[in-house]
């Protein structure tokens, strides 16, 4: 018996004023049954971070491997950002740079292996590649508190998250990291 997605809806007041986004998201997003909480967390955490028209999750990631977690695309239909999250290999991000003007990955555990196995790998763009580390205690603590439906406000500035849950305020910064 194949296992199944579990459902998670998350409501987010978004204020992001490093660009400008003030958005309400309303969020229903499939938790694969291979993936981590901590992966989901950063899914959903790098989604807010990215919001634009055009945004969307995936099929793919962890079902179909030729995708990446998060897309977003014009209204031709033509792929402008290629976001993955976790640590992904460097043929795939070879690929991703090709495919898509821009490339942006958001690391969800501790990057020095990640970035090490990168290293003097043949990527395509490899300086336009943007490495981003979420604040693993940031992410913990939402695991931690995670829920089938979440409510909270994120404020984005300078690159740090405010997030307000219930009477909780959870702070992290999320960093670039060159590849």
């Amino acid at each position: 018996m194949a296992l199944t997605a579990t459902i998670y809806n998350f409501d987010i007041d978004l204020a992001d004023s490093d660009r400008g986004v003030y958005e309400t998201l309303a969020l229903r997003v499939a938790q694969h049954p291979s993936e981590s909480d901590d992966y989901l967390m950063t899914r959903v955490l790098a989604y807010a971070m990215e919001y634009v028209d055009g945004i969307e999750f995936s099929a793919g990631g962890l079902s179909n491997p030729d995708e990446p977690a998060i897309t977003v695309r014009d209204l031709t239909g033509t792929l402008r950002a290629w976001v993955e999250v976790g640590t992904p290999d460097a043929d795939r991000l070879h690929r991703a740079s090709k495919a898509s003007p821009r490339v942006a990955v958001y690391v969800h555990r501790e990057p020095s292996q990640f970035l090490a196995r990168l290293a003097g790998e043949r990527i395509h763009r490899a300086e336009a590649i943007e490495i981003y580390t979420v604040d693993m205690a940031l992410i913990n603590a939402l695991v931690a508190r995670l829920q089938r439906r979440m409510n909270f406000s994120l404020s984005i500035s300078d690159r740090e998250l405010f997030l307000a849950l219930g009477a909780e305020n959870l702070t992290g910064a999320v960093t670039r990291r060159p590849l």
